[in-house]
């Protein structure tokens, strides 16, 4: 190899990088994944921090009562659900604005963005004499954090190349995940000493990851896509397949998330410890890059497949567990359900490189985070509204197993029946 080969620099003009060739292995091999490398870190902690901030409610809503803000069950269900509608309908913009403004511009200006919602929550809870109307728009903008999953997602699906693109995938969407166990593993620790630490709790971290994202991150010019160009994808059958498939293992894992608190304190409230909510985001976080890992190795389709089976067995088992009012395999089963979709996670989106041409992968990737993410709207609202018609969750768990066993059938009759599987 010559000295001019393992010297490739990718061609900078005014904070874009011009030439981008990540399957070119000489590239690859002398910058490439060293550039790539420092984009995706930097990427995994504004993602990180925008899950954090997109769930925050989720964990504060459990503490409201007790710090004498008198809603109903169905109102906290409602302030955990606003998040995830705000954040599915802010993910096309946010993926479109990495093709219009490019991915380290955007970057900073969504962890920005992160400041309002915290000081919204703060403004809300500094004052027990706020009305519910105010939680409710703070609670909205939350949605904010939401946004910035799909940008993040479509920016660095464009600095690795197609044989590693499943695991970097994975691994910043699990990093981005994490965010949920960690703010469901903090918020119970700081609200002891007032509930208003809750937002404080992420601002330094937001105003550092501002200012190195804009430090430490590059724009590429191969993800200026023309509007048009990503418009066409909203024509293309196989767009709302995979959209329709996000909903039931990304909806699932963020509808979880935002719900199982209020789910522990409403049907164990002797159980101490609303932390044991976040185990389920961790664990489904850490299961993600195993899904796109080995949707590598045996096809996306095939995984999808084998993690709504177990979804399926998932909400059998949380039903078992209600009915013997015993904790530890009501959050066993949970837990299952949160791997489970985690592997989803990750082979369902390894499944639309295999599926779409890489710029149109890219505005696909959007399109489904945003009406995956409707996912998480919905599983809250159904919990919330089967407590308050029926008095119990068993309602809204046999409608969620009637939605897993469509989306197998789905995922085999498009892309496992064919002999060229996904």
């Amino acid at each position: 190899m010559t000295t001019a080969l393992t010297q490739v620099r990718p061609v900078e003009q005014r904070g874009w990088i011009t030439d981008w060739r990540p399957d070119d292995d000489d590239f690859w091999a002398s910058t490439g994944r060293r550039v790539a490398k420092r984009n995706l870190v930097w990427s995994i902690v504004v993602e990180h921090l925008g899950f954090s901030v997109w769930l925050l409610w989720s964990a504060v809503a459990v503490s409201l009562p007790a710090a004498g803000f008198a809603f109903s069950v169905d109102q906290l269900f409602w302030l955990v659900a606003l998040p995830n509608l705000v954040g599915a309908a802010m993910r096309i913009p946010y993926t479109a604005a990495v093709a219009r403004f490019g991915g380290r511009n955007w970057t900073t200006v969504s962890s920005a963005l992160l400041l309002v919602p915290i000081g919204l929550m703060l403004a809300c809870v500094a004052n027990p004499g706020t009305p519910y109307w105010a939680f409710a728009v703070a609670a909205a903008t939350a949605g904010l954090g939401g946004g910035n999953f799909a940008s993040s997602m479509a920016n660095i699906s464009y600095f690795y190349p197609e044989r590693h693109k499943g695991l970097a995938l994975g691994v910043n969407a699990a990093g981005g995940n994490l965010g949920v166990a960690v703010v469901q593993f903090a918020v119970p620790l700081v609200v002891v000493a007032g509930i208003a630490y809750a937002p404080l709790l992420w601002l330094v971290p937001v105003l550092l990851a501002t200012a190195f994202a804009w430090l430490r991150m590059d724009n590429l010019a191969v993800s200026r896509t023309p509007l048009r160009q990503q418009a066409a994808a909203l024509r293309q059958k196989h767009t709302w397949v995979m959209s329709f498939l996000y909903i039931g293992t990304f909806g699932s894992f963020i509808g979880y998330s935002a719900a199982l608190p209020l789910l522990i304190k409403a049907e164990f409230p002797a159980v101490a410890g609303v932390h044991f909510a976040a185990l389920g985001p961790l664990v489904g976080s850490a299961a993600r890059p195993v899904g796109g890992w080995l949707a590598d190795r045996l096809g996306g389709a095939r995984v999808t497949v084998a993690a709504f089976a177990v979804m399926a067995a998932g909400v059998v088992a949380v039903l078992v567990g209600l009915k013997t009012n015993d904790f530890a395999p009501f959050l066993a089963a949970f837990l299952l359900l949160f791997v489970a979709s985690g592997v989803g996670n990750g082979s369902t989106y390894r499944m639309i490189p295999a599926i779409f041409e890489k710029r149109a992968a890219a505005a696909v990737i959007g399109i489904a985070a945003a009406v995956g993410a409707f996912g998480g709207f919905l599983i809250p609202r159904g919990f919330g509204m089967s407590i308050s018609r029926t008095g119990s969750i068993d309602a809204a768990l046999l409608v969620f197993l009637a939605g897993y066993a469509v989306c197998l059938v789905v995922t085999w009759w498009c892309y496992l029946r064919r002999p060229t599987a996904v």
